[in-house]
Formats: C-alpha cells, structure tokens, sequence
C-alpha cells in the first residue's frame, strides 16, 4: 500500500503526534530523492529497527555548488513513491523550498573540523547545508532514529557530530554501501554518466581496493596513491580531487592504517564527480 505523500510541516506533525503520544519508535530516512536500492536498504534497516518510518524527499538546494547542478539533479517522486510501496513506511516527506526554508529564514548549522577536509574543501558551504537540513528533519519528523548511507561517510560523521553537539536525542545509525554488480557504489549521480562513462566508473573502486590492499600488505601509501591516480587518469577520469586514507572517527590524514581507517575519494568522470570510500584493514 502507497504511504501518505505529506507536503507540508502542519500535515506531517500532525501524522506523528499519535505515534509520539503513543511511545512508538519513528526511523527517518532523509533522501534527495532518485532512489535506488542504497536507498531502500536504508528503508530496510530502518523497517527492521523502528516502529513507524518516514522517508523524506527534498532536493536541498543549500548543498549544492552551482545552480546548474541542482538543476541537472534527478527528480523521480512517482517512482520513488512506487518503490516505497512495497516495504509499507508510514509516511513520505516530500516539501517544497519554501516550505523548508520559508521567507526570512536565517539560522546555518555549522560543523567545525569534520567539515574542514576532503569534500568541505572541494565543496564549499556543501555540509553547512547538509547539517542545516537535517537538524531541521529531525526536529520535523519527531525521529528517534535515522538512517544513512556509510557510501557518503563523511556526512555521516558530520551528521553523528551535529546530532551529538546538539543534544539531538537520536540515534544515527550507519549502513553499509550497495554496490552494483560491477562494484560501484550506488549512487544518484550514476543515472547521469553517459553509456561509455558507465563501463569506466568501475575503475575507482577496483583502484580503491588494489591500494587499500597494498597498504594493509605494508607498502608505502604515497608510492601506491601515485599509481592508483595515473591508472585513473589513464582510464579517463578527468580530475581526481582526493584520493586520501583518514581515520574513521576525526578524519585525520593518515599515511598508514594504524588506527581504524579508510580510503576516500572523489573523481570526475565525463562531467560528474563520483565519491567513494572502503575500510582500510590494519
């Protein structure tokens, strides 16, 4: 059965008042829409865990760079609703930008140290945005849990971080990256690579693997990040922005797994940018 398609803030707290009056668990599975099964797995793990789940839709347009990029940003909410019908959530989301951001509206949320770093470089105000929604669906949906995609890790831990500072009391739960079949994680972005561009992709994760496992052999990271960034530059990606190893928890730059790490990275490839990250073993 199709879940309620709530459009406004008054029509979704009152849908959640009763569940709250009531004691019951509410999951959030904040999305930008466009969803796959990296998405649905979340819809999964948040069904398997909570009693009520709201999955939300909006296209923040305070996370984006440029306004070509939020306007080439995919849309689909017929079919993502028709993908959501069949694990039974309890509510989808789905505001306009006047309805998040109403007129007037002038409060950031900021995260300082986490965002300093790889994507809070290459994309600036990304995670001001990023934080400022989610503090915003938190407080909306009422959740006492929410579910996000370790594919953007980054954002997890800032998000973690956000909820933490703020006494948000919620639990944000981290799941594990879906991958095609190829092995490369899903991603919105994906419906936008040209046919060729899609043979490529694959590319960076193999790349990702093969020096995530010469640094667990020992070898040196910097020699093994060398090589790793001229086959993907060979293959055609056309701009690495960073091809990194951090530790999981403050994203410290690392040059050997000696604490819990991964690998993260960022590639163009005809004219979009991919991100990934895989665990380092130490």
């Amino acid at each position: 059965m199709s879940a309620p398609i709530l459009r406004n803030l008054a029509d979704l707290r009152a849908a959640t008042r009763p569940w709250r009056r009531a004691g019951e668990t509410i999951g959030v599975v904040p999305t930008m829409g466009a969803l796959h099964d990296g998405h649905l797995s979340l819809v999964a793990a948040a069904k398997k865990t909570c009693e009520r789940v709201i999955v939300t839709i909006f296209v923040n347009p305070r996370q984006f760079g440029s306004p070509e990029d939020l306007a080439s940003y995919p849309r689909t909410e017929t079919s993502d609703a028709a993908k959501l019908a069949r694990f039974g959530v309890d509510a989808i989301y789905v505001p306009d930008g006047a309805e998040m951001y109403p007129e007037g509206f002038s409060t950031t949320v900021s995260v300082v140290g986490l965002t300093d770093v790889m994507d809070g470089i290459h994309r600036p105000g990304h995670f001001e945005g990023v934080a400022t929604v989610v503090a915003k669906l938190f407080a909306q949906t009422s959740a006492t849990d929410a579910f996000f995609g370790e594919k953007d890790f980054q954002q997890l831990q800032v998000v973690r971080r956000m909820a933490r500072d703020l006494d948000i009391p919620i639990t944000v739960h981290g799941c594990p990256t879906i991958r095609e079949i190829d092995g490369l994680a899903m991603s919105s972005r994906n419906l936008l690579l040209s046919d060729r561009a899609r043979t490529i992709a694959p590319v960076l994760p193999e790349q990702m693997q093969i020096l995530a496992d010469a640094v667990a052999e020992g070898r040196d990271f910097a020699a093994a990040q060398t090589v790793a960034i001229r086959t993907l530059e060979q293959a055609g990606f056309t701009g690495i922005d960073y091809l990194e190893m951090r530790a999981n928890g403050d994203l410290s730059l690392l040059t050997a797994p000696t604490r819990p790490a991964r690998l993260f990275a960022a590639a163009w490839l005809a004219g979009v940018r991919l991100i990934d990250n895989i665990a380092v073993e130490g």
